[in-house]
């Protein structure tokens, strides 16, 4: 089985150059499952109900979110729909899905959202610990395990990789927008990479304009955030899972 994860789609630029090359990638790696993070679908921040659908439509299986879930009101539109997939480890009562269950080519596949601790400013719980929970919970209904991990710290999602080895089938984190090249396939045959990249603007600064960017850094004065244009790039990593041991056999990154 060959699955497809897609790397935080950024604002409008994101959403056009997903139309423009996914169907491609789709039929060249010959993809069977995708997952997508679309937390800053929405002009770079959240996901509106008509980002959702057109991500929907394009081709995702799951959406994952991260610290950006609640960025736009659209959002409590559609929070509990079945494939979308909010971070487990925010609060208790929160709404929307901490993990799914769905079926592809006759194997179960759950896909977990997790945000980090570090340097996230946001109130979570352990995703470690809850991480844990949820796969004792769904241990033996599922084959595939994935988890989207949204998170700052390079060194939380490392350790994360060692924790999940043996536990999970895919992890790959989300959120600092830059592709890292450092996919491996553990001993115990977990496919693992650091982040999978921005799939947003190429000339930007992790998506934004580059004026207005270099100008908050320059002075330290707050000046509002815009999104940069022009062209494009997709950042994604495909794994191809051995559907007798469930184990990935290999990981591509693409960046283009």
């Amino acid at each position: 089985m060959r699955i497809l994860v897609i790397g935080d789609i950024v604002g409008e630029v994101g959403m056009r150059i997903l139309r423009e090359k996914l169907p491609d990638i789709r039929k060249k790696e010959e993809i069977n499952f995708i997952v997508i993070n679309g937390e800053n679908a929405a002009e770079g921040i959240g996901i509106t109900e008509n980002n959702f659908k057109e991500l929907i439509a394009l081709g995702a299986d799951v959406i994952t979110m991260g610290n950006h879930t609640w960025g736009k009101k659209d959002i409590f539109k559609f929070i509990n729909h079945k494939q979308l997939v909010r971070p487990a480890n925010y609060p208790k009562g929160v709404p929307g899905n901490e993990y799914c269950i769905c079926e592809c080519n006759h194997k179960k596949i759950s896909v977990i959202n997790l945000i980090g601790r570090v340097d996230m400013n946001v109130l979570s719980e352990n995703p470690f610990i809850k991480v844990e929970d949820i796969i004792e919970k769904i241990k033996g209904t599922v084959d595939i395990i994935i988890v989207d991990f949204h998170a700052e710290a390079t060194a939380e999602k490392i350790a994360m990789s060692y924790f999940l080895d043996g536990k999970a089938t895919i992890l790959f984190g989300t959120h600092t927008h830059v592709q890292t090249a450092d996919e491996k396939i553990t001993k115990k045959g977990l496919g693992y990479i650091t982040d999978i990249g921005m799939t947003g603007p190429k000339e930007s600064v992790i998506g934004m304009d580059v004026e207005t960017s270099i100008k908050r850094f320059y002075t330290s004065l707050p000046e509002r955030y815009k999104q940069a244009e022009g062209e494009g790039m997709i950042n994604a990593c495909v794994f191809d899972v051995d559907e007798e041991t469930n184990k990935v056999r290999a990981i591509k990154r693409i960046a283009e």
